[in-house]
């Protein structure tokens, strides 16, 4: 036994399996308390030393275990995996002396863990071979052969092809067929849409059906049961391909008729478009059923693809073309048509009922058409009323009611909590959400839902009981983060950098502190880090490094136990600070002879609500302190001016080239559309270094920054909560690549940022615009939250928004298309009336293009829908949409653009300014931005043309 440890603990894994078969039972069992016991001892190594003994220990362990449970729950430890070679023909050598039975045992145990690599399937193949036991065929093991299968097409010099792999493994009829069975398919299961190549997965899976290796029938019946079934789209995608390449009888498409139903009904596009094809043989043989028809083509026609709807009308008008006595069973279907948002779809379903109603004798299938008629809008009103006469009936028009979404109230900070075991309950929970010995990429680290309150509630609990029970709280912690990496091993350089902090890691630092695991060196070292300096820093790090330097401050304060609690700890979920309950905490220090540490003090004023309360009467309490905070606090509240005052951008209209390509119709000067902001001189005075960024100059930069996650945002709305202008001015550049490159995820502050106290002027609508034209949904989906967040407070200016996103599509760094899905959404919870405000303002400029921009015709049938269901009072006619509705052709542009038109009072649009002359602002426009850059020379003051031309540098 002492030589199996000693080998062991030298590394020397292949002597392990003679010294392992040496060992009778009891010197196994022995041997294997040993190797436990090293097993622990080994977890606190670092990684090499750990390194080079975890091959030797896992042959060792497994070799030992009398067990084939303990066996197998030994090999799949986690922290015995690092290998680079596979240990299993080591395994199998340090278990040949064990029966058969055992062996077969173990092979199925190990084969129903957590999924399998190809070394693990081959290491299951052999313990069956050799155990002389069928293969246990489960989902984990179908992912390790899988697996092998495809880094097997790889070996040699040549690429192999996949069926001839398949058809050399004898377990291939097994487990291919499992593969059918199974939730989801394994992630090395791929294919591409190639119709004629055998060289994927679903061609060789055919191929093997056609050797009679896999039974057709039995894969025609799965992938008809899996696709109805639904699931990931890709699965869904890879089993329509099998189901293609194998066909189906007539016998079969006739008894699977209800899934085909069902699958045209609800399954993903290509799946429904399989199902609807089979439908029509179904219907051309007489299977399909009148009633069948009628009840799938309700479904159908509510879906939103366009291809699949016009193919079902088709069908049915085939139907009605052939049996005119249905009409009463299937035009009630055609109906259904009319509810469909393309306006091709609306006419092709009229046009339809138009031909056969004539054979409708039943009065109440004419009542019901006329009843779904009545739903299309102004631009079919005449036809519909002279195909139904007195049957329709005028819905009474009362007066439209905008749907907003509550406007949201400010929630009570909750007071942090009083006893140690509930403060290292909340306090373990957030650390142990991000805590790692690696930096966390941006893409995996999300917040918690409370944001910055649990934060702040932590801190301030920390800063509290560390006063008063502070044995008591670091004995809590240490005990609640046993095995933490930092609290093991100390703190990693990504927790203590203002690039990559998030707040749980301002967490991690206090509690490190507390725990002895700071030096005094270090303290001071990783503290002049949170300064941020130099032209390359971003806004990102300067708001992360006012965070860690109120941490900091908050370890120092724990120290030397001078702070009884933290003065900026919000009042409110925002982070926002009531003036009045400032000055009570100053008040409170002031007792106890106690200073606010000056980052604490700092991040309160820049927190402190400026307009709340009776007028002066906070400042008044503030200066009756007496002290240099109350003094400061009265001065700051007295001033009521933003952090950094915001320029305006100079691009106030879209350029109207008459032709060009369409990077060739954008105004002069780079692209981008950003805002710069002035200094604030009290900042770089008064505040500690690590708040000097804020109060510096920031000029326009579009950078995109790799070191930060949006995901971390949660406390940088809460850094500046009275200041959303400034803020949206500085986080531009993000929201810029989130619509012109693609970058995920930075779009999300934008709703909290809608609920903050401050103005939302130029920067909150300019960064609304961005968002709502961000690459992806979930982005857009921010962004709609956020405009409604300011429609219902009162604080959205649509016309402004408008304008901003007509100009942000004439510098190509907003999609048409994309804006267009965003406010149809928006449109679709109600706010048909804010939604159209902002296109009223948005349309002229794209419609005086010669070229269509592409998705135009979106968004004039989002406007359309809008002007139907609101009506137009109220809202000025549009430039050039007359001129557009008379163009010739019937593209979706024209169709829409004549509806939208349909819905203003005749000949509105010739009384408007705009129609004659396209430089004179939008009666819709308000303050200085109504002014075009052609009049700024003219109207503006001395101090507005530098602000311009401070602004025009990053533009």
């Amino acid at each position: 036994m002492n030589e199996l440890l000693t080998a062991v603990r030298a590394g020397r894994h292949h002597e392990v399996p003679p010294l392992v078969l040496a060992l009778d039972r009891p010197g196994r069992r022995a041997a294997l308390a040993e190797l436990k016991e090293l097993r622990k001892e080994a977890r606190g190594w670092d990684w090499q030393r750990r390194d080079r003994i975890r091959k030797a220990l896992l042959v060792a362990g497994a070799g030992c275990h009398t067990g084939a449970a303990g066996c197998a729950a030994w090999i799949r430890g986690r922290d015995l995996r690092d290998w680079t070679r596979s240990p299993y023909p080591l395994i199998l050598a340090s278990l040949k002396d064990r029966d058969p039975e055992w062996l077969g045992d173990l092979a199925h145990r190990f084969a129903g863990r957590a999924a399998l690599s190809d070394a693990e399937y081959t290491f299951v193949g052999e313990l069956t071979r050799i155990a002389g036991v069928p293969l246990p065929v489960t989902d984990n093991l179908v992912v390790g052969w899988a697996e092998l299968v495809g880094a097997a097409r790889w070996r040699g010099r040549t690429r192999r092809p996949l069926t001839d792999i398949l058809r050399d493994d004898p377990h291939t009829a097994v487990l291919a067929s499992r593969l059918f069975e199974m939730p989801e398919l394994p992630p090395q299961v791929d294919f591409h849409d190639a119709p004629d190549s055998q060289d994927h997965w679903p061609g060789a899976l055919c191929a093997l059906a056609d050797d009679g290796v896999l039974d057709r029938a039995h894969l025609v019946e799965r992938c008809v049961t899996r696709l109805m079934r639904g699931g990931k789209s890709v699965d869904q995608r890879f089993f329509l391909a099998v189901l293609l390449r194998l066909g189906t009888t007539e016998e079969v498409e006739d008894r699977h008729l209800r899934d085909w139903t069902a699958m045209a009904a609800d399954g993903i596009a290509p799946v429904a478009s399989h199902a609807q094809q089979v439908l029509v043989r179904l219907d051309a043989r007489g299977v399909l059923s009148t009633r069948e028809l009628a009840d799938v083509s309700g479904a159908v026609l509510f879906r939103q693809e366009k291809k699949l709807v016009r193919a079902q009308l088709t069908l049915l008008g085939k139907a009605l073309r052939r049996d005119a006595s249905t009409v009463g069973e299937l035009l009630p279907a055609v109906a259904e048509a009319f509810g469909h948002e393309a306006i091709d779809v609306q006419e092709r379903a009229l046009k339809l009922v138009a031909r056969y109603l004539p054979g409708a004798e039943d009065l109440g299938v004419r009542e019901q058409l006329a009843s779904a008629a009545g739903q299309l809008g102004p631009l079919h009103r005449e036809s519909v009323a002279a195909l139904f006469g007195d049957l329709v009936v005028e819905a009474a028009a009362g007066a439209y009611e905008e749907f907003l979404p509550p406007a949201p109230v400010l929630r009570p900070l909750e007071p942090a909590p009083e006893t140690v075991a509930e403060l290292v309950e909340e306090v373990a929970a957030r650390v142990k959400a991000h805590a790692s010995e690696h930096w966390i990429p941006s893409s995996a680290v999300m917040d918690t839902s409370d944001g910055i309150t649990g934060f702040e509630r932590a801190l301030d609990g920390l800063v509290r009981l560390a006063r008063t029970d502070r044995e008591e709280l670091t004995g809590a912690l240490r005990e609640a983060l046993a095995g933490v990496h930092f609290v093991e091993h100390g703190l990693s350089p990504y927790m203590i950098d203002p690039r990559y902090i998030s707040t749980s890691h301002g967490l991690s630092v206090v509690v490190a502190s507390l725990l002895g695991l700071v030096s005094e060196r270090d303290r001071v070292a990783w503290r002049a880090k949170t300064t941020v300096k130099g032209a390359d820093a971003c806004a990102h790090a300067a708001l992360n490094g006012v965070l860690l330097d109120r941490v900091w401050e908050a370890v120092e304060a724990i120290a030397a136990g001078r702070a009884p609690f933290l003065v900026a700890t919000p009042t409110w979920h925002t982070g926002a600070i009531e003036a009045a309950e400032l000055v009570e905490r100053l008040r409170a220090y002031q007792e106890l002879g106690a200073c606010p540490g000056p980052a604490d003090f700092a991040q309160a004023l820049l927190r402190v609500r400026r307009n709340s309360g009776p007028e002066g009467a906070a400042a008044a309490a503030a200066e009756a302190l007496g002290t240099g905070e109350g003094d400061r606090l009265a001065a700051w509240i007295r001033a009521d001016e933003p952090v950094a005052p915001v320029l305006r951008h100079p691009a106030t209209a879209v350029s109207r080239p008459s032709a060009g390509n369409w990077w060739q119709r954008t105004t002069t000067g780079a692209r981008q559309v950003l805002l710069a902001t002035r200094e604030r001189l009290v900042i770089q005075r008064e505040f500690p270094e690590a708040f000097h960024w804020l109060g510096r100059a920031q000029l326009p930069h579009a950078r995109e920054c790799y070191h930060w996650g949006p995901e971390r945002s949660s406390h940088w709305t809460a850094t500046l909560p009275e200041d959303p202008e400034t803020l949206a001015a500085w986080l531009l550049p993000d929201l810029l690549f989130a619509a012109d490159q693609g970058q995920r995820g930075a779009v999300g502050f934008l709703p909290a940022l809608a609920e903050s106290a401050g103005e939302a002027g130029g920067a909150m609508h300019l960064a609304l615009a961005y968002g709502l034209g961000a690459r992806h949904p979930e982005d857009r989906t921010a962004a709609v939250d956020a405009l409604l967040v300011l429609a219902a407070r009162g604080r959205l200016d649509g016309a402004s928004l408008g304008r901003e996103l007509a100009i942000l599509v004439d510098r190509d760094l907003v999609k048409v298309n994309r804006t267009a899905d965003a406010l149809g959404t928006a449109a679709a919870t109600g706010a048909y009336r804010t939604v159209l405000t902002v296109l009223a303002a948005m349309l002229p400029g794209l419609l005086a293009y010669e070229k269509t921009p592409r998705g135009l015709g979106d968004l004039l049938s989002v406007a359309a829908g809008c002007a139907e269901r609101c009506g137009t009072d109220g809202i000025p006619p549009i430039a050039g949409l007359a001129a557009t509705a008379g163009r010739k052709g019937s593209s979706q542009t024209v169709r829409q653009a004549a509806r939208l038109l349909a819905a203003f009072p005749a000949g509105a649009e010739e009384s408007t300014p705009e129609a004659t002359n396209p430089d004179v602002p939008s009666p819709m426009a308000v303050g200085p931005e109504a002014v075009g850059p052609q009049a700024i020379g003219s109207q503006a003051s001395d101090a507005e043309r530098k602000d311009q031309g401070m602004a025009g540098l990053g533009i």
